[in-house]
């Protein structure tokens, strides 16, 4: 079955992926402006770039564990997954910039500092775009495949930074927001590694 799916999954082409989540981008917008995404649209609009965001951080993350332990390979799709969380991420803070700050740059710049989920959102966009503009060939190239990979592991600091600036972003306790960052924990967990030293004292215990 897994051999079927994966023979499937080798023959779509990586633009598909693209165009599967870029094309819903103008069509919130345009639910926006006509009275689709209830009575704060502006919010609304940037609550729904934001969680897409997280999820497709989320894909990014269970790419390796899904095939480690059940041997889906999805891995011709990581960087656009990770292109696309960029992007993203990228209206998402345009729209908090141009359609709910208006532009009000002092403003802006006093939350950043003063309010722990904008500080907390801000910190873990500035850690994407290196990984953004690193994720081509040429880069992978320039830098060496092993500061290359060391880099991009800013992806596991950046994922949890991303789920706590949702749930602070709700001001009440809800569950989906605390679902993300559990998933999120989760699928680190899977990258733990123990210790030589603790690996051998777990053997000679």
């Amino acid at each position: 079955m897994i051999d079927t799916i994966n023979t499937f999954v080798r023959k779509i082409p990586t633009w598909v992926v693209y165009l599967l989540y870029v094309l819903p981008i103008p069509y919130f917008f345009y639910s926006a402006q006509t009275g689709g995404m209830g009575v704060e649209p502006i919010n609304a609009l940037e609550r729904e770039m934001g969680q897409i965001t997280l999820q497709l951080i989320i894909i990014g993350l269970a790419i390796t564990p899904l095939r480690k332990y059940f041997g889906l390979n999805l891995l011709k799709f990581r960087r656009a997954i990770g292109v696309l969380a960029f992007t993203y991420v990228v209206v998402h803070l345009g729209i908090w910039v141009l359609l709910d700050m208006n532009l009000r740059w002092g403003q802006m710049w006093a939350d950043i500092w003063k309010r722990p989920y904008i500080t907390i959102g801000m910190a873990a966009f500035l850690m994407m775009i290196p990984l953004a503009v690193t994720s081509n060939n040429l880069s992978l190239r320039k830098l060496g495949g092993a500061t290359w990979r060391k880099m991009h592991k800013l992806v596991y600091l950046i994922a949890p930074l991303g789920a706590v600036h949702f749930i602070m972003v709700q001001k009440v306790w809800e569950v989906e927001p605390m679902l993300y960052l559990a998933v999120i924990l989760a699928l680190l967990a899977t990258r733990y590694k123990p210790s030589r030293k603790i690996a051998g004292a777990r053997a000679g215990g």
